[in-house]
C-alpha cells in the first residue's frame, strides 16, 4: 500500500486538486464569501484562491490538520458552527459519503448558505461503482484518519436529498476528467459529479 500511497500522493492528488479547481472556480458569484466544509490541508481551497483572487474562503472540519492553507475551525461533522445564511456558498467536496448523517449535513450547508450549495461526491450507480469508490477512498483518506463509513449514494438517492434540503439543480457536471486517460475507464467513469444547488425559493 506504501507504494500506491506515494503514487496516489504524488500524481493522483495533485492533479485532482487541479482539475477540481478548474471545474469549481467558474460556479462561484462573483465576490463570495465560501465555507470549505470538510477541508482538509485547504489545498483545492488554496487553488480556487489563485484562480479567482475574489473569493474569500474559511474551513471547517472535524480534523483539523496543521499547516492547512486556509482559517480552519473544528466541528463536529453535523452541527455547522455559523448563523443562517452566513456564506454566499458553502462547499463540500467528497465529504457527504464520509458523514455519519449526510442527509443531516446538507441541510445544514442549506441552512447556512445564501446562494447555494456546491458537492463534489460519488455516485453509486455504475457496474462495481461501491467497491471501486471503497478503494479509492482508502487509498486517499486511511493514512490521515478520515473516517470511511462508505455511504455512496445513487443519483435517485442524491435528488431526493437534495430537494429535501429546499434545493433545486443549477448545474450538474459529470465526467470529471479527475484521473488520466489510462485510468479514467476504472476510476473515473461516471463514479464522481460536481453540482451547483440553490435555494428553492418560498
Amino acid at each position: 500500500m506504501k507504494l500506491v500511497d506515494s503514487v496516489h500522493g504524488a500524481y493522483v492528488h495533485t492533479r485532482r486538486v487541479r482539475i477540481l479547481s478548474e471545474l469549481l472556480a467558474p460556479l462561484f458569484p462573483p465576490g463570495s464569501r465560501v465555507l470549505d466544509v470538510g477541508c482538509g490541508d485547504g489545498i483545492l481551497a488554496s487553488a480556487l484562491m489563485e484562480l479567482r483572487p475574489d473569493l474569500a474562503l474559511e474551513g471547517i472540519d472535524v480534523l483539523v490538520r496543521d499547516g492547512a492553507r486556509i482559517a480552519v475551525r473544528e466541528f463536529d461533522g453535523l452541527h455547522i458552527p455559523f448563523p443562517d445564511k452566513s456564506f454566499d456558498i458553502v462547499l463540500l467536496v467528497d465529504v457527504i459519503h464520509h458523514a455519519d448523517d449526510g442527509r443531516g449535513l446538507l441541510a445544514e450547508a442549506s441552512r447556512v448558505a445564501r446562494r447555494g450549495v456546491v458537492v463534489k461526491d460519488h455516485l453509486n450507480d455504475a457496474w462495481l461503482a461501491h467497491s471501486t469508490l471503497a478503494f479509492m477512498d482508502r487509498v486517499g483518506n486511511a493514512r490521515h484518519g478520515v473516517a470511511l463509513p462508505f455511504h455512496y449514494w445513487g443519483k435517485r438517492t442524491w435528488d431526493e436529498v437534495i430537494q429535501a434540503a429546499g434545493l433545486k439543480t443549477s448545474t450538474w457536471i459529470g465526467r470529471l476528467g479527475i484521473y488520466p486517460w489510462w485510468a479514467d475507464w476504472v476510476f473515473g467513469r461516471s463514479l464522481h459529479f460536481i453540482g451547483f444547488f440553490e435555494p428553492v425559493q418560498d
